[in-house]
């Protein structure tokens, strides 16, 4: 039985309906995205790989229940198949779609909590987020972050001992390398540009999150750091929400440790020069 054949099959028996068509598309990271026409004239998308795809779900229906973001409607989930409505869009964002999307997100990151941290562990990519409630984000991002991955990647191999020990300094200054929020923020948590579907100068879907309750500034700097959006994401996200002052010159970096940590973990020694590079642009 092919690819195919699975996915028709998995597809019918999940929803009821008829498959008449399997395309696969760009932009699985990991697994497989496919889409799937239907007798009906319907199109669904479905996914498939080795982390847990109902944990997808979980953060996609966080998402939509407890904010205004467009991500696709969830159809079905288990820890093996994710089906999605299709949204079709583009992943080429001009600078129209930029200021749209930081209106987005300024608007998701209004919404709050109590605590930072979420109400059960979420997924970056393959590897898991362990998100218990923590009253101070600094703590929490010190130890359900920054550590935590970087005690995976030590563990795997990829992080040498010696960027382990200069890590472990960052980590016993974030006192004085970060800022506590007025409150914690809904964030998306892995916005870059595979995971915007645009149209018409417009975001129409976001993709594959992260999600928990942070600082906003960890959202601010992931999209920094992939160069997803430019200028005019930053002056429009302005408009709605302060930039504080000092997250350019150093806040950005120490945020950027966390994705570089699970790319290194992920992907071993070609993330190594920028992790080594990061930190001594901080001064460690």
């Amino acid at each position: 039985m092919t690819d195919t054949d699975q996915i028709i099959d998995a597809v019918a028996h999940a929803l009821a309906v008829r498959p008449t068509a399997v395309t696969e598309l760009q932009g699985g990271q990991i697994g497989s995205v496919y889409r799937v026409d239907c007798a009906d004239g319907s199109c669904l998308v479905a996914k498939t790989g080795d982390s847990s795809l109902s944990t997808e779900a979980f953060m996609l229906r966080t998402l939509a229940r407890e904010s205004e973001l467009p991500v696709p409607d969830v159809r079905y989930a288990d820890d093996d198949l994710l089906v999605l409505e299709y949204v079709p869009g583009s992943t080429d964002h001009d600078s129209a779609v930029a200021r749209d999307a930081a209106a987005h997100l300024a608007a998701l990151h209004d919404t709050s909590a109590d605590a930072f941290g979420l109400e059960r562990e979420t997924l970056t990519g393959p590897v898991r987020q362990p998100n218990p409630w923590t009253d101070s984000w600094i703590t929490f991002y010190r130890d359900h972050r920054l550590e935590y991955v970087a005690s995976l990647a030590l563990q795997g191999g990829t992080l040498p001992a010696a960027l382990a020990d200069r890590l472990d300094a960052v980590a016993d200054d974030l006192e004085s390398l970060l800022v506590e929020p007025d409150a914690p923020a809904l964030i998306h948590g892995d916005v870059w540009t595979t995971n915007v579907l645009s149209r018409d100068g417009d975001v129409v879907a976001f993709l594959d999150p992260a999600t928990y309750y942070a600082h906003p500034e960890i959202e601010l700097a992931y999209v920094d750091w992939t160069e997803t959006f430019g200028d005019a994401f930053f002056d429009r996200y302005r408009d709605y929400r302060a930039i504080e002052s000092g997250f350019f010159d150093r806040r950005r970096y120490v945020y950027r440790l966390y994705p570089l940590l699970v790319h290194t973990h992920l992907f071993g020694e070609r993330y190594v020069g920028q992790l080594e590079a990061t930190l001594a642009q901080l001064g460690y």
